[in-house]
């Protein structure tokens, strides 16, 4: 071999920095996009149970965290026994972008061929800096079935509720870390033609409970019981205190169905007579 220079062995410093620099951050960006782009939806799922304190899980799953599916379970939570999932599967696709304040937001669509007729597209973004962060809910209708409450534990499972939930939204707002207006718009959940194994009344009645902002004046929300037919009657009220639901209201049953509804009055409350005290928080 020919002799070389002594300097001819050594390693050479690149000739420019920045370029060799920028390559460097371009291979980390590419691996850690990779990495983001293939992480399993087993995350997700994990994530959820976490959020949940174990009542609600996905199993099941299939895909990544920005596309897949997954079977929807309600549980009592850690050692409980109940446990229920929805028929079929959920579908999801997550996606990154900038609004129009160039801030993070990150985009979700979720749908549940058992229960929406179109999927719901929800937007979680960031409105001061990184410190407070807002839920946006599209307008959106869907029904599920009421017995699927009964996997969530007691009282439910004792209730084992039947019928069908409608749930409204509309102009839906939640801002996180923001005292005291966090809710904005308006969520209706009706519940048709309910009944349940502690009364052979079926069904009892169709309920609906409204959740929004009362007005400006009063910004926390507020929560409203009516009962819109059927020989149970539910009524009552409700408000946030902080993070927490303040709610008092009361159930009767019309006279010529009490004895079928007096087991179940005796259980959703403190009976009082014919009445039912319901409280909570």
């Amino acid at each position: 071999m020919p002799n070389q220079p002594l300097d001819f062995y050594k390693v050479r410093a690149p000739r420019n920095p920045r370029a060799w620099a920028w390559a460097m951050t371009g291979a980390l960006l590419g691996a850690l996009m990779a990495l983001l782009i293939h992480l399993p939806a087993q995350w997700l799922a994990q994530a959820l149970v976490k959020a949940s304190l174990g009542q609600v899980q996905l199993q099941e799953v299939q895909g990544s965290v920005w596309q897949g599916s997954g079977k929807l379970v309600l549980t009592g939570g850690e050692g409980s026994r109940d446990a229920l999932a929805l028929p079929g599967r959920i579908n999801w696709q997550t996606s990154i972008s900038l609004n129009a304040s160039n801030r993070p937001q990150f985009n979700f669509s979720l749908n549940a061929a058992c229960c929406m007729t179109q999927a719901v597209h929800l937007s979680l973004q960031a409105t001061e800096g990184l410190r407070v962060w807002q839920l946006v809910v599209d307008d959106h209708q869907s029904q599920w079935p009421a017995h699927l409450l009964s996997g969530l534990g007691a009282p439910w499972n004792t209730l084992q509720p039947e019928g069908t939930l409608k749930l409204q939204t509309k102009q839906l707002k939640v801002n996180f870390q923001s005292q005291p207006s966090w809710l904005q718009g308006a969520i209706t959940l009706t519940a048709e033609n309910m009944s349940s194994k502690l009364s052979t009344l079926k069904p009892m009645g169709t309920y609906q409970i409204n959740l929004e902002v009362a007005s400006a004046a009063n910004p926390l929300p507020s929560l409203s019981l009516t009962t819109q037919s059927g020989s149970l009657l539910l009524s009552g009220q409700g408000q946030w205190q902080g993070s927490r639901l303040q709610f008092r209201g009361e159930a009767s049953a019309v006279p010529e169905h009490a004895a079928a509804l007096s087991n179940l009055l005796n259980i959703i409350g403190q009976r009082q007579g014919a009445r039912s005290l319901l409280s909570l928080g």
